[in-house]
């Protein structure tokens, strides 16, 4: 991880960045096969993550999001100035975040 990339953060594909700044997109590749053997598909997806989150500064972006599915080892990420108008990952949002009935926690590995 680049130093600028590090404070970069990662939005879901559906969430909705509409009150952030689109800066641009970014595009990223690594191998996703090693002669006939294709590597694993988790270790692919971070690797694509991370690249994408180091080129975020060089657009002043913050915050990427995932245009779409990895492809052949290929992916595009779309570049977000939030500012801090992004939610943060996991904190509730919309109608059910005043709905105090029920708690939620994300799954660690």
């Amino acid at each position: 991880m680049a130093p600028g990339g590090a404070a970069v953060k990662v939005a879901a594909a559906g969430q909705d960045l509409s009150a952030c700044e689109k800066r641009g997109e970014v595009s990223v590749s690594v191998r996703d096969r090693l002669g006939p053997y294709e590597r694993n598909n988790i270790k692919v997806r971070d690797e694509l993550e991370t690249l994408a989150r180091n080129e975020a500064p060089g657009l002043s972006a913050d915050t990427v999001q995932p245009k779409g599915e990895p492809d052949d080892g290929e992916q595009r990420f779309l570049a977000y100035r939030c500012r801090g108008a992004m939610p943060a990952a996991g904190a509730p949002s919309g109608p059910a975040a005043t709905d105090d009935r029920a708690e939620t926690y994300p799954i660690e590995d």
